[in-house]
């Protein structure tokens, strides 16, 4: 993945090139270029528009209709918090209040370090192990504020050391 907000018309214009002539290119195109640069810059619209021979509402609809898809750069660690029926079962909701007031964002908000996006998600799969949240690429389940907190705090010094 590039620097945030590191990307270039060449950049889209390679991804949706390598995709273009697959049927129902356009969900994978949008994530081979998050993918590649983070997020779906929305001066991408325009060039994935235009090769694809739509609309640049129709990509802009794709892209605001999935949940998944970001316009703009997100953290340095991207933090998913399951809002699933299971995880709320299991203190969901509690959990949610204290990453909101631990983080001080709320959803789809970064941090002002910009360590951590805030993110909703509707299920991880991990329904036994709730509440769940998935930081970057890993689930993490049986998530309490106080694991919550400690993983933070590895997260943050973690970051620290490598600057």
């Amino acid at each position: 993945m590039l620097v945030a907000g590191d990307w270039s018309p060449e950049i889209v214009r390679q991804e949706v090139a390598a995709l273009q002539h697959k049927p129902g290119a356009l969900l994978p195109i949008l994530h081979a270029i998050q993918d590649r640069v983070g997020y779906v810059p929305e001066d991408a619209v325009p060039i994935i528009a235009e090769m694809l021979q739509q609309t640049r509402a129709d990509i802009h609809g794709v892209i605001s209709f999935y949940h998944h898809f970001r316009t703009h750069p997100s953290g340095s660690n991207l933090l998913e918090v399951c809002r699933a029926e299971a995880c709320q079962a299991r203190g969901g909701r509690a959990l949610e209040r204290h990453v909101q007031k631990r983080l001080n964002v709320g959803y789809h908000d970064t941090t002002a370090d910009n360590e951590f996006t805030l993110v909703p998600v509707y299920c991880l799969g991990n329904c036994a192990c709730g509440p769940s949240i998935r930081v970057n690429n890993d689930i993490i389940g049986r998530v309490t504020s106080q694991k919550f907190d400690q993983l933070v705090d590895a997260l943050t010094t973690s970051v620290l050391q490598l600057k």
